[in-house]
């Protein structure tokens, strides 16, 4: 035993070759050590990132409602949702909605991109883009920038795309729609 202090912790005596800590280890590290924090990168860039929006800061998280789960409500807010199970009530989010093989939701819709693959028993509105794939059902109107629909998908409503709020002349939003006359005269 040593009659001064010693600044060095002493190393257990009970445990054989312990595995280098890199908290408490300060001894050299090998030169394949990388010293760099580790990041998650974003698979692709924000469509937001030059406008310095906080949605621009980190990607958008997703929910996930399970297929085992029937829930009654509305969701509202930032971030992508997806819908495995059932779901009664609007969502209205800043993001994407993902309705998987074998899900139902039942009520209005708002968000970025719909992607239907399940039911949806409701409206879409104002959507940049909607992908209604080949085991989609639709019952309800659609209202987006884009519309793909797959080979096999149903829908029973009406749809208007292509079109912006600006671009839409007066008088001509119901022209050639199935359950709308055509401006005729009598």
């Amino acid at each position: 035993m040593a009659i001064w202090k010693d600044s060095t912790p002493a190393k257990p005596a009970t445990a054989p070759n312990p595995a280098p800590s890199s908290e408490t280890d300060n001894a050299p590290k090998p030169a394949s050590f990388d010293p760099a924090p580790v990041r998650e990168v974003p698979s692709s860039p924000s469509p937001s990132a030059s406008s310095g929006s906080r949605a621009a800061e980190a990607p958008l998280k997703e929910s996930v409602i399970a297929a085992d789960l029937t829930i009654e409500g509305k969701i509202e807010g930032t971030g992508h949702v997806r819908i495995a199970g059932r779901f009664n009530g609007d969502v209205n989010v800043q993001g994407n909605l993902t309705i998987e093989t074998g899900a139902r939701l039942s009520g209005g819709v708002r968000a970025h991109k719909v992607i239907v693959a399940g039911e949806l028993e409701g409206n879409i509105e104002s959507a940049q883009r909607v992908e209604l794939l080949e085991s989609g059902a639709l019952t309800g109107d659609v209202k987006a920038g884009v519309l793909t629909v797959a080979s096999g998908a149903r829908m029973r409503g009406q749809v208007d795309f292509g079109w912006s709020d600006k671009d839409a002349p007066a008088g001509r939003g119901d022209k050639g729609r199935s359950g709308t006359k055509p401006d005729a005269d009598a």
